[in-house]
């Protein structure tokens, strides 16, 4: 059996370009939080003051989670709102930020877009490629910025590899295989909080387990690494390892990608017995591992042997998620075409991930239409 999904995406590749800030406000922006049920939403809460954002409110229907944060963070109880209606009408954001579940990203788009409040997104886009494409289509109608977080964008490793594969394209040569590794012992195990747990062992309301989890950050990487071109098929085969412990997801996937000259391998897993979220890009000649977010292993040439480099560190705002919110707000930067943030690159992601769930359920592999 062969299945067929279809996205027009244009596969273009440009350099960031920054747009003068003169006459701009020098105002923080005013940045809503929407949901604390992804542990993730500590990197805002716990953000130190830099002056380039300001949380003006936070939506949590969940008291009890809210009052354990704030006496964590140290915000007042007065940020909290019930609903995001609320909070969007008494705390006009200019900006906001989705720690909600992913099947929740949906309508904080629905309710942000035709008030022109942009959002960004904790990874992955959404929960299935038909709320992505909604989502997609409510950002381009309203024109506000649709952005996805992941922690692998910060890593100072990954962007360099990026940057020495377009500087060096003569020595390495093109891509021929990219390998992804992500994941950690599984959430039950490394002890998130029941508030998160409770709907990311939920197909409903994550869309998969480890497979939407870590799955999404290889699937942001290969787009990235491959300048947006859509894979031609993807094949995935997810397992229930635990099921004990995860009875409803799976905590065990691969995903293989094909390209007409190149291949990726996801493996996006629960059952790793360390933390860890690495990639490795081999070439015509030579590769570049990134072990962690800070080393690279390069060998350009298996005569020259390899060696052990340190990244450098990220300039800003391309050092942190919510600076990066704020530059691209205000118009001081404009994305790249399929950056690892861009809305072009998530819906590749989301398609991706729609095949991979259809594979690994159908035991077929999955073709891409143009």
């Amino acid at each position: 059996m062969i299945h067929h999904f279809s996205c027009g995406l244009l596969s273009l590749f440009f350099l960031a370009m920054v747009v003068p800030a003169s006459g701009q406000t020098k105002e923080p922006l005013r940045v809503g939080v929407i949901g604390l049920v992804h542990t993730h939403v500590h990197w805002i809460l716990g953000r130190p003051e830099q002056g380039d954002i300001e949380i003006v409110g936070i939506v949590e229907a969940n008291r009890a989670l809210a009052e354990r944060y704030a006496q964590q963070h140290g915000y007042s109880m007065d940020l909290v709102y019930s609903s995001i209606d609320e909070m969007l009408e008494q705390a006009k954001p200019e900006a906001v930020t989705a720690f909600n579940t992913i099947y929740g990203h949906l309508e904080v788009v629905e309710k942000c877009a035709p008030r022109g409040i942009h959002v960004m997104v904790e990874k992955p886009l959404a929960v299935s490629l038909e709320h992505a494409q909604k989502m997609a289509e409510l950002a381009r109608q309203y024109n506000i910025q649709l952005l996805t977080n992941y922690e692998t964008t910060w890593y100072g490793s990954n962007q360099e590899a990026k940057q020495l594969l377009e500087k060096e394209a003569a020595v390495f040569g093109p891509i021929r295989k990219i390998v992804v590794h992500d994941g950690h012992p599984g959430p039950i195990e490394i002890g998130c909080n029941e508030e998160f747990l409770e709907w990311l062992t939920d197909p409903k309301w994550n869309g998969a387990g480890a497979l939407t989890d870590f799955g999404c950050y290889g699937a942001n990487l290969t787009t990235w690494l491959m300048n947006g071109e859509r894979p031609e098929s993807v094949m995935a085969v997810t397992q229930q390892i635990k099921p004990e412990l995860y009875p409803n997801v799976d905590d065990e996937a691969t995903i293989v990608l094909t390209y007409p000259q190149a291949q990726a391998i996801i493996q996006a897993s629960w059952n790793w017995n360390y933390n860890r979220k690495d990639m490795e890009v081999y070439c015509k000649q030579g590769y570049i591992i990134c072990p962690n977010r800070d080393e690279l292993s390069i060998m350009r040439t298996e005569k020259e042997g390899k060696k052990s480099v340190q990244a450098k560190p990220l300039e800003k705002p391309f050092d942190d998620p919510f600076a990066l919110l704020e530059a691209v707000v205000r118009g001081k930067i404009q994305l790249p075409s399929y950056d690892l943030s861009s809305l072009e690159n998530n819906l590749i992601v989301m398609e991706i991930l729609e095949a991979a769930k259809v594979s690994a359920k159908d035991g077929v592999r999955v073709f891409l239409k143009e």
